[in-house]
């Protein structure tokens, strides 16, 4: 932690910059939650560190801070890891340096999502300072640092952990960047579904010059995969856009220019909205791929192994969606659009134990080379926050 930076200081630009200079690329911790820790203590925060661990996957440091014993218990909740800076000759200024240019604050993290954990804290600290620590009710910070890597060893365990020792959260704001191209035009109330599919197809290897004698995974592979994009999976719902099912990957193996292989792999994704579960699509994708093969004639056969990284959710509009956007109304002067476009977060997780939606900074430069937050977004987010606690416990 930098020497100019105090352990009670919560002000929203200073402690972005001094958590962006914690290089907690998952699943290193490298000093973010000891910073918040020392932040939050003097505010009242019991603050309990959740580590994790399993077979296979990385060792992942977790946070849980709360103040307050009883009484309705608001929660936010984010992650202090960040994704890998790339190219580090690309950056115009140095990813982990929390420099202030042009009314930005440039680092990784610094919109994805260390700014929006900044604000968390000085929301809670200025709410703090004027109702007291006897507000009647809970406040928490669930921060994990695993949900940029396979979410194994973060929130999922963390909420396990307290609800199976009674604790109750009535509800969570998740701090993604969620803005689209101003401060405050957009949260999510919810998210599709994802699910990757691997496929292999199996036909007969032989000798190109003897057609009748083989069957070309290839060929079939491409008749399969026509079968699955042909036509769209749905038209979306009411609160989603129409799922989408896209290749990511198409692999033969094959270094011969005289034989038809006998096995084609390919991998594809799924974006997939409410009016399916993953079970359900697999088996309408499985269908499909059916009579397509069948029709295809031959030995030919598929298989497929799906993993799913979260079912599609969605909290509907209603007391907190209309809390967040009425603090924001009143705080930046938007209204939000009420979304679920995008990829997954932990709210997929959390949706299990309450109600969750997810708001935060402009997302626009998040992973990406240059990444960076308007210094007077962070400010108003930090304000939004604090509205949205002054609401949800009146005095």
């Amino acid at each position: 932690m930098p020497d100019a930076l105090a352990p009670h200081v919560t002000d929203v630009i200073e402690l972005t910059r001094a958590l962006v200079r914690c290089e907690s690329v998952t699943p290193r911790e490298a000093g973010a939650l000891d910073l918040l820790e020392r932040t939050l203590t003097p505010l009242g925060f019991r603050c309990e560190r959740m580590d994790f661990t399993q077979a296979g996957t990385d060792d992942v440091a977790n946070l849980y801070a709360r103040i307050g014993h009883g009484g309705r218990h608001f929660c936010f909740a984010g992650h202090s890891d960040v994704v890998p800076v790339g190219d580090l000759s690309s950056w115009t200024i140095g990813p982990f340096s929390a420099e202030l240019s042009d009314g930005y604050l440039f680092g990784r993290g610094a919109a994805d999502m260390k700014g929006a954990i900044a604000a968390f804290t000085e929301a809670a600290a200025r709410f703090l300072a004027r109702r007291g620590r006897d507000f009647g009710g809970s406040i928490s910070l669930l921060i994990t640092g695993d949900e940029e890597g396979p979410a194994v060893n973060g929130t999922v365990k963390m909420l396990k952990r307290l609800a199976e020792r009674g604790e109750t959260i009535d509800a969570c704001v998740v701090g993604e960047p969620t803005s689209s191209r101003r401060f405050g035009d957009m949260m999510k109330i919810g998210r599709r579904g994802s699910m990757t599919v691997d496929m292999v197809v199996r036909g007969v290897q032989g000798h190109v010059a003897y057609p009748e004698r083989l069957d070309n995974a290839i060929h079939r592979l491409s008749a399969l995969i026509e079968a699955l994009v042909r036509e769209p999976l749905d038209k979306g719902s009411t609160h989603f856009q129409p799922s989408s099912l896209q290749f990511t990957t198409v692999d033969v193996g094959n270094k011969a220019t005289n034989i038809a292989p006998g096995v084609a792999k390919a991998r594809f994704n799924t974006r997939f909205n409410d009016l399916w579960t993953s079970k359900t699509l697999l088996a309408h994708l499985a269908e499909r791929l059916e009579r397509t093969n069948a029709a295809l004639g031959g030995n030919g056969l598929f298989e497929l192994t799906a993993e799913v990284s979260g079912e599609s959710f969605y909290t509907p509009p209603g007391p907190l969606s209309d809390l967040v956007a009425g603090a924001v109304r009143d705080v930046a002067g938007v209204e939000a659009e009420l979304s679920t476009t995008g990829g997954t977060s932990d709210a997929r997780f959390i949706r299990a134990y309450c109600p969750v939606l997810e708001f935060g900074l402009v997302g626009e430069s998040m992973h990406k080379v240059d990444e960076k937050s308007a210094v007077a977004d962070l400010r108003t987010l930090a304000g939004v926050y604090e509205t949205v606690l002054d609401r949800f416990f009146p005095a």
